[in-house]
């Protein structure tokens, strides 16, 4: 995933999880808004509860493959990606379904 098509701003972060629609399971959260720029951009946060540094930047890059895999980049939505303590729990493919799930009920949704 580029940066071009992360959200980094915290601003950002806070307006698409106080105004988007959000979809959950046990590891995931997925928060989704309507784009405002002409790509989709995706925001990634993990609580500290999931583990200490290293462990939240493993999940970190597996979601921006996961990512990578499933998106086009070119939906009509932004997306944050909240990481639970679930999430370790499962297999990196288990994971990879639940996510695919979820995007495919916003797609459904939109």
């Amino acid at each position: 995933m580029k940066k071009k098509q992360r959200i980094l701003k915290s601003e950002e972060f806070t307006s698409i999880i106080k105004n988007g629609k959000f979809y959950k399971t046990k590891g995931i959260v997925l928060y989704v808004a309507p784009k405002k720029e002409e790509k989709t951009r995706v925001g990634i946060t993990i609580k500290k509860k999931v583990g200490n540094a290293v462990i939240r930047n493993k999940c970190k890059r597996q979601i921006r493959m996961m990512c990578n895999e499933i998106l086009d980049y070119n939906e009509n939505f932004d997306l944050i990606i909240l990481v639970k303590e679930a999430f370790l729990l499962n297999s990196y493919e288990n994971n990879l379904k639940t996510l695919e799930k979820l995007i495919k009920k916003v797609k459904i949704d939109k």
